[in-house]
């Protein structure tokens, strides 16, 4: 089996590599190719990839090319994970939207809308090429935004899903707060990437004991103190929200917070520098403990599992991705992308039925849907105008002065990436 890693140079991929190593009877790659324009970056993360196979005795080789066509021939499957602009580009995502009294955050809000402008069009560009040399190739996408980048990919015939990290990383902890494994456990986890609400955490699976009262009642502070909000605020909901829910909930509170610190684009990006010299490291052999800091946890094990199913030999499993929504949520169309539990197997991922949302939630998941339809067309089609459409749509922007200003701030700021703009 081979697969292939675009944007192989990210400091996440040791995390990655890390899950194919231990993992390889789940699935047994045999070639895994990293794909990255950054030579020099590439080298450093292929080097210490090899040294972490050949630590867990992993019989497979990892080559590294920045040629994405040879990289990609013969692939089962394709990993995305690029980042279109670099740190550079986040910085400024998380920065100008803050001049106009908006949260300044790389996938949400106006930060959101800019990466997607920058980010559909080369990951179609990539998908086209995959089809035209393996057409049979699965597309894991891990490129935010998640939810925008995988309905793009799945309008355009491409056979994807996307990936989050949200859902696994509550499972894990839910898990260790009710002393259980894991795979004990499984999530009512219902909305959109990036916003998400756990309606609830059975044992067992989609019929099985609600633990969710339980835990709020005797971890809530525990879980609220993760997510930053407040335990009376989750007691009040009665379900538990992903901590991108922070935004819309405290809004106002988190920009005050954005202007008063280091971006998180800035700490990502001198955690970079320093994960890059541990990186270059011969005698390092494993992720080094520094690299839990920079996000992306359980990653490894999510992609794991979801490419197994997606190239098994015929069995399935049930996972939480991003895919089209076909009726799941009847308040919204088939076509939107939604993130929820699903059977997935060789053919794809199929929704399983999810509690229906209180209108408390459903509301704020067809507003952002409505926004991300606007978003995608945005993407798709360029123009100011419909930047501006996308940003009035959005739930934290809203007004037409704001998204004046911000339409204005958008595309100064990344006219290196959008030629219509």
């Amino acid at each position: 089996m081979k697969l292939a890693v675009v944007g192989g140079g990210s400091t996440y991929t040791p995390e990655l590599v890390d899950g194919f190593a231990r993992m390889r009877d789940t699935l047994p790659v045999g070639e895994l190719v990293l794909i990255d324009p950054a030579t020099e970056r590439l080298e450093l993360i292929g080097g210490l990839a090899r040294r972490i196979f050949a630590r867990q005795g992993h019989p497979g080789r990892v080559t590294t090319t920045s040629d994405l066509d040879a990289g990609i021939a013969g692939a089962d499957a394709v990993l995305l994970q690029l980042r279109v602009g670099g740190q550079a580009a986040r910085l400024r995502d998380e920065t100008w939207p803050l001049e106009c009294g908006c949260v300044g955050q790389e996938t949400t809000g106006a930060g959101g809308l800019a990466k997607a402008l920058r980010t559909v069009p080369v990951v179609l560009d990539i998908a086209e090429r995959v089809r035209r040399t393996n057409p049979e190739a699965w597309i894991i996408d891990f490129t935010n935004p998640v939810g925008i980048v995988t309905r793009a990919l799945l309008q355009a015939g491409h056979k994807a899903v996307g990936l989050c990290n949200v859902a696994i990383g509550l499972q894990r902890k839910f898990a260790a707060l009710l002393d259980l494994a894991p795979a004990d456990l499984h999530l009512d986890h219902v909305g959109l990437n990036h916003l998400t609400w756990e309606l609830g955490v059975r044992r067992g699976g989609p019929e099985g004991e609600d633990l969710l009262p339980g835990l709020l009642a005797a971890h809530g502070e525990a879980v609220a103190g993760d997510l930053r909000l407040p335990r009376a605020v989750l007691d009040r909901l009665g379900v538990v929200p992903s901590y991108y829910l922070r935004y819309f909930y405290a809004h106002d509170e988190v920009v005050r917070e954005l202007g008063t610190k280091p971006s998180r684009a800035a700490e990502v990006a001198a955690m970079e520098r320093e994960l890059l010299a541990l990186y270059g490291d011969p005698a390092l052999d494993e992720k080094p403990a520094l690299l839990a800091k920079r996000g992306g946890a359980f990653y490894s094990e999510a992609a794991v599992d979801l490419a197994a199913s997606l190239l098994g030999d015929g069995g399935s499993a049930v996972q939480v991705v991003n895919t089209y929504n076909n009726g799941t949520l009847p308040f919204l169309p088939d076509d939107a992308v939604i993130e929820v539990p699903a059977r997935v197997d060789g053919s794809g991922a199929v929704p399983l039925p999810v509690p229906r949302p209180a209108p408390l939630f459903s509301g704020l998941i067809g507003h952002v849907s409505a926004y991300e339809d606007l978003a995608l067309d945005a993407a798709l089609r360029g123009g100011r105008e419909r930047v501006f459409k996308a940003l009035l749509a959005h739930p934290l922007i809203g007004q037409y002065d704001l998204a004046e200003g911000l339409t204005d701030r958008l595309l100064a700021h990344n006219k290196e990436h959008l030629p219509w703009a």
